[in-house]
């Protein structure tokens, strides 16, 4: 029998235990292991059974065992211990505080999904982590940042594996009042309500909630409520499900919405509203037009409300291929923005930021992306060789530059240490090393013997084995109800086997199957004698993709053949609980996507920190951090015919690796039982990788690169009632008017023999015509290097020439330089023309160039 409602009732607490409920209400204890112990104690069987949730264990725990808790002296004074060190926490300065006065007073950072715990379930996978794990990190640093999302009714979806291996998505609906939620509201307590005209004369309202995430707040908007009529009050029901309308609507209501919550949230609590706002991909792109349409009204053009949100604007893209992106049929946005939804604003504006008007594009579309980047001045990829495939995917709203010139920087990903670090393994560093931060560990030192190591890395394996026994056994009593889970699942995997780890979302390029190309020789693989293999695998795949569901079937229906049952699983309903068990328990972590396509791939980062060792196609981070000790690279058949091919020869490679490398290495022990080796190889890994792979890295990263510059961007264009906005977008104009007739007009050069040789120079003149601009708008730039391909200039360089004459002469100004021959080798050189102004980050920015014919 089914309930026509259903709510959350929160448990009421003895007075004396009034610090778990402040414990409980920051999500700080996610990452915090002293409070997860704490919370442990209640009811270590309860903790489990709750998904390790204190508000959901304190709503379940009988109140009699409450009772006993409230009289028991030495826990009381434990939780209120605890709770003074979380006031301290959110009070003390730590890194942030002690930058100068050019670091911005707030930041905010939008994105679709957060991972924080499972408990919350606002996440898909590595974006929605990523954006959790920077705002933990921000906590820990005391960087003022302030979170806004979405918050979906039924999350992403629950994953179960039908008989026959096919995946089946089912949407439990949370409440949020048993979550770690608080409705935002008025001072007279009335909830804030955040609302958007749409056409037709409809509007779509959304109450605010928000989540402590240590010192860091996050806004979730919440469609879900009566001022809604029935069809919008499911804008917000599940993350990346509908269609293209229902899909703008999140859009919209994240961007345009989420800047109005902001607004409000900003003056209740007495906050600066932000300087600089980060849009962790496209979908929260809406914000730059919202916040465009605020200072219209403050007396701005369009333009110059443009040049402001520019320059305090950082977006960052996870995507290399344009499938992912979000494309919109531009009849569909100009429908939505032909109303009241952002006052001042024209359609067209609004229309052309996301128009895909350069070679290749299509001019019926809203591009995401496109408007991401026009609306962040600072925009940066995932890993190095994300950003250079960014700047190549994005290169044609750049036209006339080298792809080296489009301006995308990257900062590569990293993850938060205290969540993903097991606490067998940072018990043992404060043991052994003295520290609980295990990216600050002397791994190398004599005080840590390979006895203990491999003794912790061990348990962490057997952790795993009965991790994923429980959860083979549950998923299928859940399918039989009144079953007995068949005797097998209970020798499934063993403690003592090389383990290989596998886990991810399901998208056809990350090759779930990949392991599955020679099924025969993965089986002998498996079932070594002497040195035998066991691979455990998790991950969903997006309902509406079929071909990911027939990938997980077929290695689904692999998997169950009675011979490797037990030596190959697949782990249902993947999410974050099971993987803080999962990386650590993991000797290898296995990533086979096909090369570019895995923009970073944070899942092996999180194995590294506990220790395993990665084995991986060079693409995304491994590409940058890859050094020969710390695992293995899969070679790259990237001159392959076609897929097959590629898939046949990488394949081949992975099994390799695997008979020929990594399970000798394993299997190799000394009279202790120890591999040597093996641990050799997980210190060089703990030592050299977990500082770089740390989610705090990457935050200072931004802060320094990203947050200072901008903040620094949007002052100068701020100050004295935006003057520079007003000045700069004039200045734009008028350089773009004048753009057509500036040209090179004439190049000579002299001063190197007949025979160039090593140490000649060579001058150059040139003779510009600027069409009405003058010389300090452009920089006139000689661009040299190797020429080879034909005319093709390789290993570029680039030096300004100098005006002669601040007045024309003829209409035209001539330029000179002089260029070293430094290298031997081909030489050549071109001279182009760009504009120049202080207020740009790139001379790339406006797209506009003129080269020498």
């Amino acid at each position: 029998m089914k309930a026509i409602r259903r709510f959350t009732v929160r448990a009421v607490l003895p007075e004396q235990l009034g610090a778990l409920e402040e414990l409980a209400g920051n999500l700080r204890w996610s990452w915090h292991e002293p409070t997860r112990q704490l919370f442990a104690r209640i009811s270590p069987e309860l903790w489990q059974q709750t998904g390790h949730d204190p508000i959901a264990l304190l709503g379940a725990v009988h109140p009699a065992r409450l009772s006993e808790l409230a009289n028991d002296y030495g826990y009381v004074e434990w939780a209120n211990r605890l709770r003074d060190d979380l006031h301290a926490y959110l009070s003390e300065p730590r890194w942030y505080q002690g930058l100068d006065g050019s670091a911005p007073q707030s930041i905010a950072y939008f994105s679709p999904e957060f991972g924080i715990t499972a408990a919350l379930p606002q996440y898909s996978g590595g974006l929605g982590i990523l954006a959790g794990d920077h705002l933990k990190s921000a906590s820990d640093l005391g960087v003022p940042l302030v979170g806004v999302g979405l918050f979906y009714r039924s999350g992403y979806f629950s994953q179960a594996i039908s008989p026959d291996g096919w995946q089946l998505e089912s949407y439990p609906v949370l409440d949020p009042d048993g979550l770690p939620l608080a409705v935002l509201r008025q001072p007279d307590g009335t909830a804030v309500q955040i609302t958007l005209a749409l056409p037709e004369g409809r509007a779509l309202h959304a109450r605010v909630w928000q989540a402590a995430v240590g010192r860091i707040r996050l806004l979730l908007l919440d469609t879900d409520i009566p001022a809604n009529e029935d069809a919008l009050r499911s804008v917000t029901d599940r993350l990346y499900g509908g269609g293209g309308e229902h899909r703008l609507l999140q859009e919209l209501l994240l961007g345009i919405g989420g800047v109005r919550a902001l607004k409000v949230w900003a003056e209740l609590s007495g906050t600066p509203v932000p300087e600089v706002f980060h849009t962790n991909e496209g979908h929260a792109g809406f914000l730059g037009v919202e916040r465009i349409s605020d200072l219209i009204g403050e007396g701005l053009t369009f333009d110059e409300g443009l040049q402001v949100v520019r320059a305090g604007t950082v977006f960052t893209t996870h995507t290399p291929v344009a499938a992912g992106i979000d494309r919109f049929e531009r009849p569909l946005v100009e429908r939505y923005f032909s109303t009241d939804l952002l006052p001042g604003v024209q359609v067209s504006d609004v229309l052309a930021l996301g128009c895909e008007d350069y070679p290749g594009g299509s001019p019926d579309v809203f591009n995401m992306a496109v408007m991401g980047l026009r609306l962040g001045q600072h925009a940066n990829g995932v890993s190095k060789l994300h950003g250079q495939v960014s700047r190549q995917m994005f290169r044609g709203l750049w036209p006339g530059f080298d792809v080296d010139e489009v301006p995308i920087d990257s900062v590569t990903n990293g993850v938060h240490a205290p969540t993903w670090t097991d606490p067998m393994l940072r018990a043992l560093a404060e043991e052994r090393l003295g520290t609980t931060d295990t990216t600050a560990a002397d791994w190398s030192s004599g005080g840590l013997g390979d006895l203990d190591l491999w003794s912790v890395r061990t348990r962490m394996r057997e952790q795993l084995v009965g991790d994923a026994r429980r959860r083979v056994s549950e998923a299928w009593e859940k399918q039989n109800p009144g079953g007995v889970a068949p005797s097998w699942m209970s020798d499934l995997l063993d403690p003592s086997v090389l383990t290989i780890g596998f886990a991810r979302r399901v998208p056809t390029y990350k090759r779930l199957t990949l392991m599955l190309h020679d099924p025969e020789r993965l089986r002998a693989i498996l079932l070594n004698p002497e040195r035998p293999v066991q691979i455990v695998i998790a991950g969903k795949s997006h309902p509406a993709d079929e071909e990911g569901k027939r990938l997980i079937q077929r290695l689904v229906q692999f998997a169950a053949e009675p011979d490797i049952r037990t030596r190959l699983v697949f782990l249902p309903d993947y999410d974050i609980g099971m993987a803080q068990l999962l990386y650590p328990g993991t000797d290898v972590w296995l990533n086979n996507p096909l090369r570019p396509l895995e923009a970073c791939g944070t899942s092996g980062m999180k194995a590294a920190l506990n220790g395993a060792l990665n084995l991986s196609i060079l693409d995304g981070w491994w590409n940058e951090f890859y050094d020969g000790e710390n695992g293995w690279a899969i070679p790259s058949a990237d001159a392959a015919g076609d897929g097959s091919e590629r898939d046949a020869l990488e394949a081949e490679a992975l099994y390799d690796l695997i008979e020929n490398q990594i399970a000798p290495r394993f299997y190799e022990r000394n009279g202790d039982g120890v591999p040597e080796g093996w641990l050799h190889q997980i210190r060089h890994t703990l030592s050299t990788l977990s500082p770089e792979l740390s989610a705090d890295r990457m935050v200072r990263e931004y802060v320094e690169r990203m947050y200072v510059p901008a903040s620094g961007f949007e002052r100068r264009v701020s100050d004295d009632g935006y003057a520079g906005a007003r000045a700069l977008s004039a200045w734009k104009a008028r350089v773009r008017s004048a753009w057509p007739g500036v040209a090179v007009v004439h190049v000579e050069s002299g001063g190197v023999d007949a025979i160039p040789q090593v140490g000649d120079e060579l001058h150059l003149r040139a003779r510009v015509q600027l069409n009405g601009l003058k010389p300090e708008d452009v920089s006139v730039q000689v661009i040299y290097g190797r020429s080879q391909n034909g005319d093709q200039l390789t290993h570029v360089r680039i030096r300004d020439l100098e005006v002669e004459e601040k007045s024309a002469i003829g209409g035209a100004y001539e330029y000179v330089g002089t260029v070293a021959l430094s290298r031997a080798g081909s030489f050549g050189y071109t001279v182009r023309i760009v504009p120049r102004n202080d207020l740009l980050l790139s001379s790339a920015e406006l797209g506009l160039v003129a080269i020498a014919g």
